[in-house]
Formats: structure tokens, sequence, C-alpha cells
């Protein structure tokens, strides 16, 4: 199938034609260069709904000791 680049803006576009579409208008995909081709890939929508299981998967003795702080350093206050 062929199609033609055009410019949009400061960037260049592309039509991608009905038959070729994977993506609803308006939802994130993600483009990559390889070699002299280009990659289009539907992002996939990102949900907080299993977090809990994600959680879950942390030993019990995640981070019992705590974390490793950096010292705190004394900055200087810029008034502006």
């Amino acid at each position: 199938m062929q199609t033609n680049i055009f410019r949009s803006g400061n960037s260049l576009a592309v039509r991608i034609p009905k038959e070729l579409s994977f993506a609803n208008h308006g939802e994130s995909v993600q483009i990559e260069r390889v070699g002299a081709t280009l990659v289009i890939r539907p992002l996939d929508k990102q949900s907080l709904a299993d977090l809990m299981d994600v959680c879950a998967m942390f030993s019990s003795d995640f981070m019992a000791d705590g974390r490793d702080l950096a010292p705190e350093v004394e900055r200087e206050v810029c008034d502006q």
C-alpha cells in the first residue's frame, strides 16, 4: 500500500490507510526508527487497576531496613 508524507505544522505526517489502522483516533502510539524503517505500535493503556497485585509481588521483608538516604545538603536560598 502506498501513501504520501506531508507537512503538518513543523512536523512530517503520514496518513495511515483505514485498512491498516489499529488505533482509535487520539490513542497513543510509539514510533521508532529501525534502520530505514519506521515502526509504529500502539501503547497499552496505563491503569492503576492492578496496582495491588503488583505490590503483592514484593516479599514481606522488602525494605524492612528502610532505605539509604543521601545526606542532606544545605542549599543557598535565592531571593527573586
